[in-house]
């Protein structure tokens, strides 16, 4: 299968499972090379995430300079250190893994004035790992609340990585807190209109759980090699 195939199959089976919602897909293409990263945007992808810094904006210089037209978006999505936050800040247009509040402050001061505000999502720890990053439920109030005090932050929503489990109902259990969570947060006036939940292994039932945003890698470029 080709990644052109592959993205054809994934968008059919999301718009099989939205029926009530407006779902977009982010192509996570970290460890995959420009080459396919440049076969998935002739196929029509606009959205890639990456999750380590210095290689997305390697790929963020290089397609700035081989398709300055394109309008292509990118999403950092992996856990942020406070000395990699100006690399982000200058590059990329979405951060969905914010967890701190220094993170949030550094990423605002360091975002370039030429620059529109950067999206973010808070992460939240649904399900309370001690090994996972995110805020747990309790501090998204708190940590929002920041995020929309700062002149260079755009609050948009929240993102969950739930433990990968085989059981069909514990799979679908912290996909469903997100999306209490999500509409209670939208309820008390927060500005919130993505729900970035769902991976390959997950996706359709984040889908009917009410993610608005799935991040998509192994399922569309193949299994990555870590080396």
């Amino acid at each position: 299968m080709t990644i052109k195939n592959n993205l054809r199959d994934i968008h059919n089976r999301i718009d099989k499972a939205s029926t009530t919602q407006s779902v977009q897909l982010l192509a996570v293409s970290k460890t995959f090379g420009v080459e396919a990263i440049a076969e998935a945007i002739d196929a029509g992808e606009r959205r890639f995430g990456e999750n380590y810094v210095q290689e997305g904006v390697e790929k963020i210089r290089y397609f700035n300079e081989a398709m300055p037209h394109v309008g292509l978006e990118w999403h950092f999505i992996g856990p942020l250190q406070s000395n990699k936050t100006r690399l982000v800040a200058e590059h990329f247009d979405w951060v969905q893994s914010i967890d701190r509040e220094k993170i949030a402050r550094r990423l605002s001061e360091q975002r370039p004035s030429r620059l529109p505000a950067l999206n973010v999502l808070i992460e939240v720890n649904i399900d309370e790992q001690a090994s996972k990053s995110g805020v747990s439920v309790h501090e998204v109030r708190a940590l929002a609340d920041v995020i929309l005090s700062l002149p260079n932050l755009r609050l948009r929503g929240l993102m969950a990585i739930p433990e990968p489990v085989a059981d069909a109902e514990a799979k679908r259990r912290p996909l469903r807190a997100m999306k209490v969570l999500f509409e209670e947060l939208k309820r008390e006036g927060y500005p919130l209109d993505v729900l970035s939940m769902g991976m390959s292994s997950d996706m359709l039932e984040a889908i009917e759980e009410g993610a608005t945003m799935v991040r998509v890698g192994s399922a569309i470029f193949g299994e990555r090699n870590y080396g």
